[in-house]
């Protein structure tokens, strides 16, 4: 049980440096996809390319939840979203060239388990752009 733990936690650490560290800011290519979500965000990833994902904590089960996703750059991607251990979204985006799809999953409250969750993009290609949100609005 210990090695599934340890196996976990360097997974999601190597997810949050993924993102962290190799985003490139969208603003400097055109301004971005997603907009800050503001105060019911929990999440934005500005801009990331090719494959990726998130770890974060703080979600509350009191709140519905949605996560958003925009890419471009020509392919496609799937995105799923765990919470606790359990699946609670899974969809694909198309990612044209020239312009953003966007692909959403909103949840009802209780879907997504108090505290941490975890979010995976798989693109089909390491050149498409994409940017992501979590919300849970009030």
């Amino acid at each position: 049980m210990r090695a599934k733990k340890t196996a976990a936690v360097a997974m999601l650490g190597a997810l949050g440096a993924a993102c962290l560290g190799s985003a490139v800011p969208a603003a400097a290519a055109d301004g971005g996809m997603l907009p800050h979500p503001g105060p019911d965000g929990l999440v934005w990833v500005e801009e990331f390319r090719g494959d990726g994902g998130v770890a974060s904590g703080g979600a509350w089960e009191g709140l519905p939840t949605v996560l958003t996703v925009a890419c471009e750059g020509g392919g496609s991607l799937k995105v799923t979203m765990d919470s606790k251990g359990s699946e609670v979204a899974a969809f694909d985006v198309d990612c044209p060239v020239g312009s953003a799809g966007v692909g959403s999953a909103s949840m009802n409250a209780g879907v997504v388990r108090p505290g941490d969750f975890t979010i995976v993009v798989d693109t089909s290609a390491q050149d498409i752009r994409w940017s992501l949100t979590v919300t849970q609005p009030e």
